[in-house]
């Protein structure tokens, strides 16, 4: 009995250790773990966004600069989580990158006690395999948010389509298309782009040139119509270097342009 309590009593006094709590706070540009301080850390308002978001520096106790997290707004928010935003994190020193969830309210207090609580702090600097692990337990992966917004211009000019498959108005570029069409199946489909490279519809047609309609996918409201596309003459032959239905294009394009896809 007694050498099953020597063996015992050191795991009691390891699961005693580790159960104890890790006192992490954020207080006035201090990251403080266990009431020791272990990082600093600055803040810059974002000029880009009207300064409603800041960007953060952390440095370590002798001044060197280790990690900056900056506002990501190119990702989608959580449809169910209007607290937070996201936010990319650069461990520089480690070379390692996460995407974390920083409070809207508060930001500066929650990125710091974020930091604090991270458990990626040495002496004077960060751990390379406790960053992975942190990025790893912590970090999430939100979907790149897709942005629809079109050129301002003036609708009432009118639209040209050039041999690079670019759609031009006012001297602008406003769009391009792209023929996907699969031989063999007697169906002509395209694709149309912002100049972002943001793709806004799938259109697919039967009659060439003379097609009365179509069958459009719209991509910001994903929404599939039929869309009337009618012309009142009839080409017999299409000898346009842009495309071979370079006429019906034209139509489809005005559409999209009418109701604010283009």
């Amino acid at each position: 009995m007694k050498k099953l309590l020597v063996l015992f009593f050191p795991f009691l006094l390891s699961y005693s250790l580790s159960a104890q709590k890790v006192k992490a706070e954020y207080e006035e540009g201090s990251i403080k773990v266990n009431d020791k301080e272990v990082a600093t850390m600055t803040k810059t308002k974002d000029k880009e966004n009207l300064g409603l978001t800041s960007t953060f520096e952390v440095f370590s106790l002798s001044g060197e600069k280790l990690i900056i997290g900056a506002y990501a707004g190119e990702f989608e928010q959580d449809p169910n989580d209007n607290t937070n935003q996201f936010y990319r994190v650069s461990f520089l020193t480690v070379n390692q990158t996460g995407i974390f969830a920083v409070s809207k309210l508060g930001a500066e207090k929650s990125f710091g006690k974020l930091m604090a609580k991270s458990g990626i702090f040495t002496d004077n600097g960060v751990d390379e395999q406790l960053v992975k692990e942190f990025i790893a337990k912590f970090g999430k992966t939100p979907k790149v948010a897709v942005d629809y917004s079109v050129v301002g211009r003036d609708k009432s000019w009118p639209l040209k389509l050039n041999a690079d498959k670019t759609i031009e108005q006012q001297s602008k570029i406003i769009g391009r298309f792209k023929d996907i069409t699969v031989n063999g199946k007697g169906v002509d489909t395209y694709e149309f782009y912002l100049p972002s490279g943001v793709k806004i519809a799938t259109v697919n047609f039967t009659g060439g040139n003379n097609a009365q309609n179509c069958d459009m996918h719209t991509l910001k409201d994903n929404m599939v119509r039929n869309v009337p596309i009618a012309t009142k003459e009839t080409i017999t032959a299409s000898m346009s270097s842009i495309d071979r239905n370079q006429w019906v294009l034209e139509r489809i394009t005005k559409w999209l342009v009418a109701n604010a896809y283009l």
